[in-house]
C-alpha cells in the first residue's frame, strides 16, 4: 500500500513542495529512490537503512521503491532522509500512515538514528503552514522553525522519539522561537576623528539606501567608515527580517534559531569569484549581494575585484534580485543592498600627495579608475573623496555626534519615505522611479534652474539625472521639508560631481 509524506525542494527562496511516496511490494530485495535525486539524496538509502536498524527495525526481503513527485523537478540536499525515512516507516505500517500523511518533514539522519538540522528550516515552516501541515524537523532547527507561528513544529532528536510520539507512547514538547539575534560588533560613529563631509554623505546614504564610493589615501578611514554604516540605519522591518533570515536560513550553517533583527553588513574580499558574489556553485546558493540583502555590502579595494565579477552587479543593483541561470531553472534571489565601496586614488595611494606620489602621476590615476567602467560608477549615487586625517585631529577628543543621534536623524527620514510608499512595502529614496520619483522630487523652480545647468555642465547621463532627484529628495528629507529646493540639488550634485 503506498504512504505518502510530505516535503520540500528549495528552488531559490522557493519552497516547492515534494511527496516522497513509498511502496514495499514482493520481488526481489531493492531500495530504489527515483524522482530526479541528486548523490546526497541517492546516498540516503544508506542513512536511512542505518538509522531504522540503529532504532531497532530490520527491512524486509522485499523490493521498496521511493518516488519523489514532482518527478521532473530536480532534489538536492540531504533534508530528504527524515521524509524517505518516514514514508518507509509508515508503508511498513511502523506509524499511522494518515499521521505521516499530515505533516511535511526534513532533516539529515545520522547512522545512529539521531536528527541532524539542516539548512531551510524557516521557508520549510511557511510552506508548512500554507500547506495546513504540521513541521517536523531537527531539534536545533526548531527554534527557527517556530518563529512561522501558523505551523505546529514537531522537533524530536532522534527517530525513536519521533516514532514514539506518532504511536502516542511520548509527546514532543513544541519549541520555542530562537532569541532575537543581537548587534555583531559595537562600532560607533564616536570612534570617527574628523571627516565631517564623509560623516554627513553616510548620513545621506543610510537615510536613502544610496550608493556611496569613497576615493582616499590609505588610512584615511574608509574600511572604518564603511563598517559603521549599518550602525545608523534603522532596524529590519517584520518583514524585511523574514527576508533576509530565509536567505541566511538557505546560506548559512544552522545557528541558535534567532532571528535577525540588525541589518547584514557583508564585506567579501576582492578575490571573490562570480559564484560567491552574484550565486552560483552547487545547488545554485545564494552570493554575497544576497547575503546582504537589506543591508551593506562594502567592496574594499574596489578596483582589485575581477571585471566580470563587479560588472556582475550593475544589474542587481537596478533590479534588487539576482538571477542565477541553470539548465534545469532560473534561481532568483533577492538583492537589495545599499553598496558601499572604497578605492585608493591609485596603486600606490599616494596620488594627492606630491612627495609620496609616483613617477607617473597622474597617469597612474587615471589607469587605476579606468579598471571601472563607467555604467559602474554611475550606479553611485555618492562619489567623495576621504582626505587623511592629520595627527593634530587624532590627538584632540572627539566632539562628533554618536551612531544613535544620526540614527534617529536617519529614522525620520526613512519614515518619511514609508509615509509616500505604495503597496505592501516601504520603499526608499534610492529605489523611486518613473512617475513616484517624479512626483515626491519635483524641485522649486530655481532648483529645476541648477539641476539642468548642472547636468548640462557634467554631462549627466538620464540614470545619473535621476539619481541627483532620488539623493536631493533624501536630503530634503533629512532637512524635513516637504518640498526639494535649491539647496539640496546643490548638496545632490556635490556628491555626483566629487569625482568626475
Amino acid at each position: 500500500m503506498l504512504a505518502r509524506v510530505h516535503t520540500v525542494a528549495f528552488l531559490g527562496v522557493e519552497a516547492r513542495p515534494v511527496e516522497v511516496q513509498c511502496v514495499v511490494s514482493p520481488g526481489l530485495p531493492a531500495f530504489q529512490i527515483v524522482g530526479l535525486p541528486d548523490k546526497a539524496v541517492s546516498e540516503s538509502r544508506e542513512r536511512v537503512r542505518a538509522a531504522l536498524t540503529a532504532c531497532g527495525l530490520a527491512l524486509p526481503p522485499q523490493r521498496i521503491t521511493v518516488n519523489l513527485s514532482p518527478a521532473d523537478l530536480p532534489k538536492a540536499g540531504s533534508h530528504f532522509d527524515l521524509p524517505i525515512a518516514l514514508a518507509l516507516m509508515a508503508a511498513l505500517e511502523v506509524i499511522p500512515r494518515d499521521e505521516a500523511e499530515a505533516v511535511l518533514a526534513l532533516g539529515e539522519l545520522s547512522l545512529d538514528g539521531q536528527i541532524r538540522a539542516v539548512q531551510g528550516a524557516l521557508p520549510a515552516a511557511l510552506a508548512a503552514a500554507e500547506m495546513d501541515k504540521a513541521l517536523v524537523c531537527a531539534a536545533a532547527s526548531g527554534p527557527e522553525a517556530a518563529w512561522v507561528g501558523a505551523a505546529e513544529i514537531l522537533a524530536p532528536d532522534s527517530l525513536l522519539a519521533l516514532t514514539n510520539h506518532f504511536r502516542g507512547r511520548t509527546a514532543l514538547i513544541p519549541p520555542e522561537p530562537g532569541t532575537v539575534s543581537a548587534r555583531r560588533n559595537g562600532t560607533d560613529l564616536l570612534d570617527v576623528k574628523g571627516q565631517e563631509g564623509a560623516r554627513r554623505a553616510l548620513e545621506v546614504a543610510a537615510a536613502g539606501n544610496h550608493n556611496i564610493l569613497m576615493v582616499g589615501e590609505p588610512g584615511s578611514g574608509k574600511s572604518m567608515l564603511a563598517t559603521r554604516l549599518t550602525s545608523i540605519m534603522p532596524p529590519l522591518t517584520p518583514r524585511e527580517a523574514l527576508e533576509v533570515s530565509i536567505i541566511h536560513s538557505l546560506a548559512a550553517e544552522p545557528g541558535d534559531g534567532g532571528m535577525m533583527r540588525e541589518r547584514p553588513y557583508r564585506s567579501p574580499h576582492h578575490s571573490a569569484s562570480m559564484a560567491a558574489m552574484v550565486g552560483g556553485g552547487r545547488n545554485a546558493k545564494p552570493g554575497e549581494i544576497s547575503l546582504a540583502h537589506r543591508g551593506v555590502l562594502f567592496l574594499d579595494e574596489l578596483p582589485e575585484f575581477a571585471r566580470p565579477v563587479l560588472e556582475a552587479l550593475r544589474q542587481p543593483i537596478e533590479t534588487g534580485e539576482a538571477v542565477v541561470a541553470r539548465a534545469e531553472a532560473h534561481v532568483k534571489y533577492p538583492a537589495r543592498f545599499l553598496l558601499a565601496a572604497a578605492m585608493n586614488p591609485c596603486r600606490c595611494g599616494y596620488l594627492g600627495d606630491a612627495a609620496r606620489s609616483c613617477s607617473r602621476a597622474p597617469k597612474c590615476g587615471a589607469d587605476y579608475m579606468a579598471r571601472l567602467s563607467g555604467p559602474l560608477i554611475d550606479r553611485f549615487d555618492i562619489r567623495i573623496e576621504v582626505p587623511p586625517v592629520t595627527p593634530e585631529v587624532l590627538a584632540l577628543p572627539t566632539h562628533a555626534e554618536g551612531s544613535a543621534r544620526v540614527a534617529a536623524r536617519v529614522a525620520q527620514a526613512r519614515a518619511a519615505q514609508a509615509g509616500r510608499g505604495t503597496g505592501d512595502a516601504p520603499v526608499t529614496n534610492g529605489e523611486l522611479d518613473g512617475e513616484a520619483l517624479e512626483r515626491v522630487s519635483r524641485p522649486d523652480d530655481a532648483g529645476r534652474q541648477l539641476l539642468q545647468a548642472a547636468a548640462e555642465k557634467l554631462r549627466l547621463s538620464a540614470r545619473g539625472y535621476h539619481r541627483v532627484l532620488r539623493l536631493a529628495r533624501t536630503i530634503a528629507d533629512l532637512d524635513g521639508a516637504d518640498a526639494v529646493r535649491k539647496p539640496h540639488i546643490a548638496e545632490a550634485v556635490g556628491y555626483r560631481r566629487a569625482l568626475s
